[in-house]
Order: structure tokens, then sequence, then C-alpha cells
């Protein structure tokens, strides 16, 4: 489903105002989703929080 995909986007807009939480949050998120809502995730964080861009493209850098 796209509810683990949407709950991040709404854990992530609200936890936005503070990078390091921000990307620990973002981190964990990656852990449980599929390769396709990554997909969509990164799109959308991208766009979302375009000046997030280096913490985003570390965190989807190093899933494994």
């Amino acid at each position: 489903t796209n509810y683990m995909l949407e709950f991040s986007k709404k854990i992530l807009s609200k936890v936005s105002f503070d990078k390091s939480l921000f990307k620990k949050e973002l981190q964990k998120s990656t852990g449980w989703m599929s390769k396709k809502e990554l997909m969509h995730l990164k799109i959308w964080a991208l766009t979302a929080f375009a000046g997030y861009k280096k913490i985003i493209l570390e965190v989807f850098d190093n899933i494994s």
C-alpha cells in the first residue's frame, strides 16, 4: 500500500524545520519501503525540500 509512503511524507513535513531530525526520519523511512516507494519518496523529497538536496541524496546513496 501507499500508506507508509504517505505516512513518511507527513512525518518528514513535520520535522523539516530541523535538518538532523529530517535526516534521521528519512533514514528510518527508507528502511521499510519497496524500491518503487523509495523512488517516489526521493522525487517527492527533492521537490518539496530542495534546500535539503545534499542530505536527501546522501541518505538515498547509502541505502544498501
